[in-house]
């Protein structure tokens, strides 16, 4: 057994800690401080600790699910409690991820399964539009009702807890690799994004799990083996450093709304914060998520993102996945380590009794004692029989029940990609007839991967259509209809020509073809994925922000025969479109994203018209790379030490970083075209009395202990003679009822272990309330709507359109010009006008203040901004922010 050498490990990573937490700033008035004790984003910085982990109280909405889960931890044993926070095992079970099951209590093995688009690895699911896709459609309703379909979807599946929505990386640098898996740069939009699909996720009775906590914005270096198996010799994974401003003013509030909406779940990511782990930073997990936002949920590990067992337990960890250290060793830091260190008081029993609380409260929160069904799926085969526990090859039999999860989701998909995809420039030629005399077809990206839609594992290629990048994020198409069979069936109904070329290089034959058609129509893409895979040398995050197989050659080929031709970009985010967008012969411009199974379908239904676009860009196109002013760090920078990446750009990033710069976006951040037009007029800004802001003051109660876990007798914590020990499989039996020869060390247990253990964090008598905290979210009163703002919103225009007025507000002082703080989506009929109705709460015109480690209204002047777009706002007026 392992045993001796993970309990080491667990010793050795404490003692990191506590030299860690001795180097850095014991004050708490900065998320980080660099060598010389500055606040600040700088090589080297440091993450000063807190502790100990703050317990669970059922506060907000969350008190019945906190009473159900104490009585059912009250009843467990401590290998129950240690089973259900440790994962069995990669590949142990049938799902992605899965913890131990506890049977005296009826409790099944839970499932967890990948991923935020889709069920991923199963078969008789949907393809849903990406994240980022969606984002454009600046639409509660889009966001909410696709989060529930896909929520029933896991569901069916048997599935407990979905390992997403994501808001991490949040869109730092246009070339992330994962940005599609989100929404969107601007962490305002993120936030309501995120809020409504958690909520249809968990509504559906499914748990979801928010990742990746925190600053994750790349993926060169996110983990050193896997950068090492790309030729780079680094000893530790990346650090993204960071100051405590943008920390909380970007970074952290779309967790913060996700906090505040409920979800049951938050996944720590595998980069450094700071210098330290994200799966083990106790400020990040401690003081900032369970304290400041006061989480109710349980944190899980990423996969293999655990670097420590006593020290990721204090620092606020609850879940280990996939419960070994590296996949298929059979090692662990949890498990029988786990129990080990509760037997010592290594970590403490309270500690252990939270982790469980927390999880069996998200269990009850959504309601999966009354929606849970047995897994009828195998996340490690399509086939109908197979090993139950593949990592083993154990327990042949029906593995895949081929449920089919998809009821009518086709039809929601198709309409979300379509309300999703926005219209940059048309000179008129948009919307098509259908009536067009010959219509020619262009590009890889218009047809079909000759693989299949899943010939590519995880959808490792830029082969075809493309409707979903690629990585852990992606689920299997059931059928993917490209573009090319959507138009070609809406012109051949109308008995029109059709013709299409997908050979993105075949210069003379495209060359003759657009020289023959009365409209072009040229699909070209931009890739992206997660860094396990490497597509054409992108180690995950993209080398550059043009496009991919020839693009532009293609659009200039086309358009020197044809002087209408439509372009329509399928990309993970923005891309340089100098070479082509002022081309008088591109006549039409449009961004689709990954639109998902129904990819073509929507499209067309766009650029024949049954869709007016509505959608708006949830990032900014700009004209040169450097534009953004920040970029992946694509080489190491500390020699064979954790890479450091300095987030120095603060709160500047996509549109605000444009701002500040005064650089001309090529298409600005909320911009987007219609088949009609609209007219902003009479804005109105009510204010409301809602008296002054109180930080959260007094103590929590101690810590519940709910069981006698110190005080169990080693010999019944054995491995049974009666139960069958699979390879590899994670269990929290002990091997021996002599725990120092067990742990094989000689000190382990003595009064000498406390030199391991951080101040505190053993603590668990009554805390200091975080002044910024108080309830889920964050205080509460952060949340009072100070201001209602009104505007009139016109189509005057000949068509029914839907335009998304935006609200900005400039905070003054060292703030961005201006920060998005609402929208809505308004159908408007023509000739008909609608009213724009935005609140603006506390929070919405606060800055944070590192000093007092809260939010504080400034007395920096403050405007309010309505228009269409980041860049034109044609309505203003001054607030009073004056309480």
């Amino acid at each position: 057994m392992w045993l001796t050498q993970a309990l080491a490990t667990c010793v050795a990573v404490a003692a990191r800690v506590q030299l860690a937490a001795a180097q850095a700033s014991s004050s708490a008035d900065a998320a980080s401080t660099n060598s010389s004790g500055r606040p600040g984003a700088e090589f080297g910085q440091t993450s000063p600790p807190f502790y100990p982990s703050p317990w669970m109280d059922g506060s907000g909405t969350w008190g019945e699910a906190y009473e159900k889960a104490q009585d059912f931890v009250s009843q467990m044993t401590l290998l129950e409690k240690v089973n259900l926070t440790t994962g069995v095992g990669w590949m142990s079970e049938g799902c992605v991820g899965n913890v131990g099951s506890v049977p005296r209590l009826g409790l099944h093995s839970l499932c967890l399964e990948d991923g935020p688009l889709g069920i991923r690895s199963t078969d008789y699911n949907s393809a849903f539009p990406a994240g980022g896709t969606v984002g454009a459609s600046w639409d509660r309703g889009v966001w909410y009702e696709r989060g529930y379909q896909m929520g029933m979807e896991f569901r069916g599946k048997g599935i407990d807890i979905q390992l997403g929505p994501a808001i991490g990386p949040l869109g730092r640098m246009p070339e992330g690799g994962r940005n599609w898996e989100g929404f969107s740069p601007d962490p305002y939009l993120s936030g309501v994004a995120v809020a409504q699909t958690v909520k249809g996720i968990q509504d559906a009775g499914v748990i979801a799990t928010t990742k990746h906590y925190i600053m994750n914005e790349q993926e060169h270096f996110r983990q050193a083996p896997e950068a090492v198996d790309y030729g780079y010799n680094i000893s530790e994974s990346l650090s993204s450093n960071i100051d405590d401003t943008t920390l909380h003013e970007t970074y952290l509030w779309p967790f913060a709304d996700a906090v505040r909406a409920g979800t049951g779940a938050i996944m720590c990511s595998y980069n450094q914060i700071n210098n330290s782990y994200g799966c083990q930073n106790s400020h990040l997990m401690n003081y900032i998520l369970k304290g400041e936002l006061g989480f109710q949920g349980f944190v899980m590990s990423d996969w293999q993102a655990q670097h420590s067992g006593v020290g990721s337990a204090l620092a606020g960890l609850d879940m280990s996945m996939p419960g070994d250290t590296l996949f298929n060793t059979g090692n662990t830091f949890w498990g029988t380590n786990l129990t080990l260190s509760v037997l010592n008081g290594t970590v403490p029993e309270w500690r252990l009794d939270d982790m469980a609380t927390r999880i069996m409260a998200a269990y009850y929160f959504v309601g999966r004692d009354r929606t849970s069904i047995p897994a009828n799926f195998n996340a490690w085969t399509l086939d109908t029989m197979g090993f139950e526990h593949p990592a083993a090859e154990a327990d042949y039999g029906l593995v895949n029940q081929h449920v089919d999860v998809r009821a009518n989701h086709a039809r929601t998909i198709r309409e979300h990609a379509a309300r999703s995809t926005v219209l940059m420039k048309n000179s008129g030629v948009l919307p098509l007839s259908g009536e067009e005399k010959f219509t020619a077809v262009f590009g890889d990206n218009a047809g079909a991967n000759p693989k299949g839609p899943n010939g590519c594992d995880d959808r490792g290629c830029d082969n075809g259509t493309l409707a979903m990048a690629w990585g852990s994020g992606t689920a299997n198409f059931p059928y993917l209809v490209t573009p090319l069979t959507a138009i070609q069936n809406e012109v051949l109904g109308n008995g029109g020509i059709i013709q299409g070329m997908t050979d993105n290089f075949a210069y003379d034959e495209m060359t003759a073809l657009a020289s023959q058609s009365s409209v072009s129509i040229v699909f070209v893409s931009a890739d992206s994925g997660e860094g396990f895979i490497s597509v054409d040398g992108n180690e995950g995050d993209r080398k550059n922000l043009t496009l991919w197989q020839g693009g532009e050659e293609m659009i200039d080929t086309v358009t020197s025969q044809c002087n209408n031709t439509i372009v329509v970009i399928q990309s993970t985010g923005p891309v340089l479109l100098g070479s082509f967008n002022d081309n008088p012969n591109v006549t039409a411009l449009l961004w689709m994203g990954l639109a998902g199974e129904q990819a073509g379908n929507s499209i067309a239904d766009v650029l024949y018209g049954r869709v007016n676009p509505g959608g708006k860009l949830p990032f900014t196109f700009g004209a040169e790379r450097s534009d953004w002013g920040t970029n992946v760090l694509y080489e190491p920078n500390n020699g064979l030490g954790a890479p450091q990446q300095q987030f120095t750009e603060g709160n500047f990033i996509d549109y605000r970083a444009f701002d500040r710069a005064g650089i001309d976006p090529t298409y600005e951040f909320g911009f987007g075209l219609s088949y009609t037009t609209f007219e902003y007029s009479d804005l109105t800004v009510t204010k409301h009395d809602v008296g002054p802001y109180a930080p959260t003051t007094g103590e929590t109660a101690p810590a519940p202990v709910l069981g006698n876990d110190s005080d169990t007798d080693p010999a019944d914590l054995v491995f049974p003679d009666d139960i069958r020990r699979l390879p590899l499989y994670i269990y929290p039996y002990l091997n021996s009822t002599d725990l120092e020869a067990s742990s094989g060390e000689e000190e382990y247990g003595t009064a000498d272990e406390d030199a391991y253990i951080p101040p505190g964090a053993r603590d668990g008598g009554a805390q200091p309330r975080i002044p910024a905290g108080g309830a889920p979210g964050g205080n509460p009163l952060l949340y009072d709507v100070m201001f209602t703002v009104r505007a009139t919103v016109s189509n005057t225009g000949p068509r029914v359109g839907e335009e998304v007025p935006q609200l900005y507000v400039s905070l003054g002082g060292d703030a961005p010009p201006r920060v998005l703080r609402g929208f809505d989506r308004l159908s408007i009929q023509p000739g008909r006008s609608a009213t724009f109705v935005a609140d603006l709460t506390r929070r919405d015109v606060s800055n944070w203040d590192t000093v007092s480690q809260n939010w504080v209204i400034t007395d920096a002047p403050k405007t309010v901004f309505v228009g269409p777009s980041s860049r034109d706002l044609p309505l203003s007026q001054e607030l009073d922010v004056s309480v």
